[in-house]
């Protein structure tokens, strides 16, 4: 169907046509000249519209991501055409020289004090576009951000604040509360209708400009965008895992290049890309330095050297931390006695047990082979598969120990923003004394009372199907550590079988870095390579076999890419849909994009740059 307007529209104007019996809301593209044939009438242009950056933004996330532009512009929310009485109100004002509420928000905060470490590094931020703040756990970013967010407010300039998920809102919420008052507002997915609305309506009249929540707080419609901070920047969860399959961080610091912005990423422990990428600015102390113990111990297991530090810990009125890796969906076989797992000889990641089939299979290459039960490691028999779960976890603490409380800590008992507020809030008054999870506890919380730090089931992370394994085990000990010592003195517990791994980089993850970046350009790995994944799902297990190997074949046509691996998915059956898996490797974007674009259909899903291969 086509349609016309006897209005000149621009590009991003949000209309509403009529299709057969009703309307439906759709967005101008580009204008064309009238065709012969008949056309219809739109029905009425809405006072919403989607900026030139929006629109440019959508188009590259629907290019690069796979989606189709619809998907990829309703991750925005759409300007509002300014109302006229307010215009004509800020237009009188500026006549006459008043004072305008932007002005009052940014006289009125009082910024934090940084240290001569922090102003140093604040000033470093001032004169970059593009920049990784490297900063250790501790060591005052958040300071550093409401310094800059307080100089976008004194410029008349907005800032977007983004943090890995909701878990870290309402503490950050509390410390923004503090500086900016009624400018600040929290977005996120939880949010009622009514609440999004009435912060919408303060960023329509300039109240709100400072907009801070997890990665759908990019696409708020701020005008006049001056900083955007990507804290955490690290974290898998910036990463979305349906259609558009966008990366936040990414997108980001492609917003920051189409408005002007800057764009500050930060974490304890940067991604190699990052890293590499971009101008890194350092806090290399803590903003208050304690002695922090390291012990590192056997086992797979809550065992009795758990228990007691526990014990002592909550008899001293401390609080402590355990940290359990989440339930996957597969188990690894991993050694005892060397901290090993069991790795595809072709891959360097771990070989994933499937007892149904009695075999051991890589989800990279999809090289199989009969279950072991000797490492190759070490020569030590038998092989372990077993992981304890939090209730578990919980039940056996509880019993040990007596009179202490547990607060549950992970997405089965966290399901509500009231839930997390409550949780939180129940640990910061110490009415709980030990917060126990999974990865929820690694991002960023920060609570002065923690003065033991437990973290388990690291050889399982570090053996799982991925080659970013190293880094994710070395980034989460980094991450829990950090939890404790940040008021007192602490000791961390680490359980593992390959202590010198770890040990080797507790005083530099910079270090780490280095060596993990020689090791992926060798291995030809992001960030020294592209890689892609393709997802063919079908209730017909034939037919999903049959696209799989038709896709195979046709790639097999382009150059300068590379086909790792096709097969069954890791998960071979989810609602009732057969799954297979194409992943793909080149050292270029361009030829892999190219390649991909030629084979997209509708029985397939893209994932670009993908961080999860189950």
């Amino acid at each position: 169907m086509t349609y016309h307007s006897q209005n000149k529209l621009t590009d991003g104007s949000i209309v509403s046509l009529p299709l057969k019996t009703t309307l439906k809301e759709a967005v101008v593209i580009e204008e064309e000249e009238k065709p012969e044939f008949e056309t219809a009438e739109i029905a009425f242009v809405s006072e919403k519209y989607y900026s030139k950056e929006q629109m440019e933004i959508a188009k590259f996330i629907s290019e690069y991501y796979f989606s189709s532009f619809g998907e990829a512009i309703s991750l925005f929310i759409p300007y509002k055409t300014m109302e006229p009485m307010i215009q004509i109100q800020k237009e009188q004002a500026a006549k006459e020289g008043e004072v305008t509420s932007k002005d009052i928000d940014a006289d009125q905060v009082a910024l934090p004090k940084l240290s001569e470490m922090q102003q140093k590094a604040y000033e470093q931020l001032l004169h970059k576009d593009k920049v990784l703040l490297f900063g250790v756990t501790g060591s005052g970013k958040t300071e550093i951000f409401i310094s800059l967010m307080a100089k976008m407010l004194e410029e008349g300039k907005t800032s977007i604040f983004l943090m890995p998920e909701i878990s870290l809102t309402p503490q950050m919420e509390k410390r923004l509360n503090i500086y900016f008052g009624e400018s600040v507002a929290m977005w996120h997915s939880k949010l009622t209708k009514k609440k999004k609305e009435s912060i919408l309506k303060g960023i329509e009249e300039g109240k709100v400009r400072i907009v801070a929540g997890a990665r759908s707080a990019l696409f708020v419609p701020l005008s006049n965008l001056g900083l955007i901070v990507v804290d955490e920047e690290h974290d898998d969860s910036y990463k979305a895992m349906t259609r558009p399959r966008y990366h936040a961080r990414d997108v980001a610091v492609l917003m920051g290049s189409k408005t002007g912005a800057k764009v500050v990423l930060a974490s304890a422990t940067p991604s190699m890309g990052s890293y590499y990428k971009y101008d890194v600015v350092k806090l290399d102390k803590p903003y208050i330095q304690t002695e922090k113990n390291y012990k590192f111990i056997s086992g797979d297991s809550i065992n009795h050297t758990i228990l007691d530090a526990i014990h002592t810990h909550y008899k001293a009125g401390d609080q402590s931390l355990l940290f359990l890796p989440t339930r996957g969906n597969f188990k690894y076989l991993y050694c005892e006695s060397c901290g090993k797992t069991h790795l595809c000889p072709y891959c360097s990641v771990g070989m994933a047990l499937h007892r149904k089939h009695r075999h051991l299979k890589c989800h990279y290459c999809n090289f199989t082979e009969a279950i072991v039960d000797t490492c190759t490691n070490c020569g030590h028999t038998p092989l372990k598969s077993e992981r304890m779960g939090t209730v578990e976890a919980i039940e056996v603490i509880s019993e040990a120990v007596e009179g202490i409380q547990v607060e549950q800590f992970d997405k089965d008992s966290i399901t509500t923003a009231k839930k997390l507020k409550e949780a939180l809030n129940r640990f910061e008054t110490g009415e709980s004394q030990l917060l126990l999870g999974t990865q929820m506890l690694s991002k960023g919380h920060d609570y002065a009372g923690i003065t033991l730090s437990i973290i388990m089931g690291l050889d399982y992370i570090l053996g799982l199907a991925d080659y970013r394994a190293r880094e994710r085990a070395m980034s989460l000990l980094f991450q829990i550590a950090g939890r404790s010592g940040r008021a007192h003195a602490a000791e961390v517990i680490v359980q593992t079988g390959d202590p010198e791994f770890f040990q080797t980089y507790l005083a530099d993850y910079e270090l780490f870095i280095k060596d993990e970046l020689a090791f992926l350009e060798i291995a030809d790995y992001p960030p020294f390579a592209s890689l892609a994944r393709i997802l063919i799902a079908h209730k017909d297990e034939s037919k999903a076999s049959k696209i799989t190997l038709d896709t195979v074949t046709k790639l097999k046509s382009f150059k300068d890419i590379e086909i790792v691996g096709h097969g069954k998915a890791p998960v071979e059956r989810i609602a009732d849909k057969y799954r297979f898996n194409i992943l793909l490797r080149s050292k270029s974007r361009v030829p892999l994009l190219k390649a991909l674009h030629s084979v997209d259909r509708r029985e397939i899903e893209i994932d670009f740059d993908p961080v999860e291969f189950s």
